[in-house]
């Protein structure tokens, strides 16, 4: 019968708990900017219609910035996961 406890991983598989957990953390960081926009809504309204910048609501702007802190998130995750792939590739070749 074979032996199927030392089958070698592969980098995608070794890199996916990490690339899980980074995922998690920055999910955690919209998940809160979100909370408070819903927070904001239902609490404070009136706060909402407040024209802080150009005659531009604080709505529309806090919209506007959670769409860009999605796109920034998004970014961030790409630049991290590739350094994992990379640290992963050269603790691979070192253990070589």
């Amino acid at each position: 019968m074979p032996d199927f406890h030392h089958v070698s991983r592969t980098a995608d598989e070794v890199a996916s708990p990490r690339r899980t957990r980074l995922g998690l953390w920055l999910f955690a960081i919209y998940l809160a900017l979100y909370v408070g926009f819903v927070a904001l809504n239902a609490m404070a309204p009136d706060r909402m219609s407040w024209t802080p910048l150009l005659g531009i609501n604080v709505a529309v702007l806090y919209g506007l910035g959670l769409i860009l802190a999605a796109f920034l998130l998004s970014l961030i995750y790409e630049v991290l996961c590739r350094r994992i792939e990379r640290l992963d590739a050269r603790e691979e070749g070192d253990a070589q």
